[in-house]
C-alpha cells in the first residue's frame, strides 16, 4: 500500500515527535483536526500504523544482554513449539525463518549466565531438534522506520 505526500509527513511528526498532541500535529502540518483524524485513522485500518505504545529498553529494564537464537524444529512441530515460545519472557520476537532453522528468536537476558538458562529452557522444549546462539555485541542501525516512510514517500511524490 502507498502513502502520499501528507500521510508522509504525518508519519515523519509521529516517528519524530511521538508525544504530541493530534491538535499539534494538524497545526505543524497545516490541516485540519479533522483531516488529521481521518487520515490517522485510515493509516491504522490500512495497517501502516500498528500501535502507539512506547518504546522499551529492555537493557534500562535490567536485560542488557541480546542474542539471537535459531531453532530447529522437529517436522509438524512448528505451531506447538512456537506457542510454547510465548511463555517465555526473555524472547522478545520470534519468526518462522527459511535457511538454517526453522524459528528466529530474539532473546534479552541479565547476562550471560542468565542468556544460557534461557537457551537451555529452549533445548527442553518438546519438537526442539537443536539450537544455535549468536550474541550481539553492539548495536550498528538502531530499529528505525523514518528512512523507508521518506523513501516510500519519494517514490509516490515522483509518479
Amino acid at each position: 500500500m502507498s502513502v502520499d505526500e501528507l500521510d508522509t509527513r504525518i508519519l515523519r511528526l509521529l516517528l519524530e515527535q511521538p508525544r504530541t498532541s493530534a491538535r499539534e500535529y494538524a497545526r505543524l502540518l497545516g490541516v485540519a483536526r479533522g483531516t488529521l483524524q481521518a487520515r490517522l485513522d485510515q493509516l491504522e485500518r490500512r495497517g501502516v500504523i500498528t500501535g502507539s505504545g512506547p518504546s522499551l529498553s529492555p537493557a534500562a529494564l535490567g536485560h542488557p544482554v541480546l542474542a539471537f537464537v535459531h531453532i530447529e524444529v522437529t517436522q509438524g512441530h512448528l505451531d506447538e513449539v512456537g506457542d510454547e515460545l510465548a511463555a517465555v519472557p526473555e524472547i522478545v520476537e520470534a519468526f518462522s525463518i527459511t535457511g538454517g532453522g526453522d524459528l528466529l528468536t530474539r532473546v534479552v537476558a541479565r547476562d550471560n549466565g542468565h542468556l544460557e538458562d534461557v537457551i537451555q529452557k529452549l533445548i527442553g522444549l518438546p519438537g526442539v531438534v537443536r539450537t544455535r546462539t549468536e550474541v550481539a555485541l553492539r548495536e550498528r542501525v538502531p530499529y528505525r522506520l523514518l528512512p523507508l516512510v521518506e523513501s516510500v514517500g519519494r517514490t509516490v511524490a515522483a509518479r
